[in-house]
């Protein structure tokens, strides 16, 4: 009794938080950055980016909108946005897994404890607390990534801005002085009182789409870590310790699961974000880009980009979830 107190005081101790915030964070920048190029074609087809709308939808599209990019700005083109996801993955995934693990340790502190509900329940909640936490980073992520130059333009004004023009972009929306000649749009239509909360609080601009993306996280992450410990849970009955390549294999099974599940979600959020851009005087609303996704593509709109979040999430969910498992042995974490 007294060595199971001494080791539950030990996993509150500082030193202990901080080694399991380390191997949440070294698995999600891995993983990460070997899907950096897919994500970043992702995102310019959820956002439907004006450039690339000719190759969503298709399997192929994929690839001839890589090669695109490729052309137009080489490697470093490919990894676009790369430097803010990763200022954004690193403390995302560390916070996740971190809050998984003690989450987990709450609901189900015996084996005989565990049901599936509740590895759902701590897979939502680690997943909604490193969103709060983080959210900025990925919108700045997004806005990164969404950028594009036609290539027959060579005006310097449609070069891609760096990562702190974005922030003082995004902090500046609906001043009279923004203008964001990157992306065409239409004339916005003012709100008042949108524009009143804008003024009163800017760093409100830093969490279009918020509340989709935490709605979208329940089933996401839940689905994902229930996923992840169910299956790890049978393995374990079978042999004591999964094998990497078991790892691998159940990582990237959860992943395809939490993706499917929430992918309308990402979509929808994928919108907002990038609303700044289109129309920066308003705060568009979730119900608004919903409407508006089934109007230019109906149910279909809400998984464009599916295929390639396949191609995304199978390797990354595989990685993060094999190498936390890696570092949880290197730093001695449970």
């Amino acid at each position: 009794m007294k060595s199971r107190l001494s080791s539950e005081y030990e996993k509150q101790s500082i030193s202990y938080v901080t080694r399991e915030l380390l191997a949440g964070g070294i698995a999600g920048s891995v993983a990460k950055t070997i899907v950096a190029p897919f994500d970043r074609v992702k995102i310019l087809f959820q956002a439907s980016n004006p450039v690339f709308l000719k190759y969503a939808g298709k399997w192929t599209g994929v690839f001839f909108a890589t090669r695109e990019i490729y052309h137009q700005a080489g490697t470093r083109g490919l990894f676009q946005g790369h430097s803010a996801t990763l200022l954004r993955i690193f403390p995302y995934a560390a916070v996740k897994f971190m809050a998984y693990s003690h989450f987990r340790r709450y609901l189900m502190p015996t084996k005989g404890s565990e049901t599936n509900l509740k590895r759902f329940l701590a897979g939502s909640l680690s997943g909604t607390t490193s969103v709060l936490f983080t959210y900025p980073l990925e919108l700045i992520r997004v806005r990164l990534a969404y950028q594009t130059r036609a290539p027959s333009t060579t005006s310097s004004s449609l070069h891609p801005h760096s990562l702190s023009q974005i922030i003082t972009l995004i902090y500046h929306e609906g001043s009279p002085t923004t203008t964001v000649s990157s992306v065409p749009h239409p004339t916005p239509v003012p709100s008042p009182k949108q524009s009143r909360i804008f003024s009163s609080f800017p760093v409100l601009k830093f969490y279009r789409g918020f509340s989709v993306t935490i709605i979208g996280m329940i089933p996401y992450a839940g689905t994902s870590f229930l996923a992840w410990d169910f299956l790890r849970a049978k393995m374990y009955n079978i042999d004591r310790k999964p094998s990497r390549v078991g790892n691998l294999v159940i990582g990237a099974t959860s992943g395809v699961l939490g993706q499917t599940v929430s992918y309308p979600f990402e979509v929808v959020r994928r919108r907002m974000q990038v609303g700044g851009l289109t129309q920066p005087d308003r705060w568009i609303g979730w119900s608004e880009t919903v409407r508006t996704i089934w109007r230019q593509g109906g149910w279909q709109g809400f998984f464009i980009g599916l295929s390639i979040g396949y191609l995304k999430m199978v390797p990354m969910t595989a990685v993060s979830f094999a190498v936390w498992e890696e570092m949880k042995e290197i730093l001695n974490i449970e």
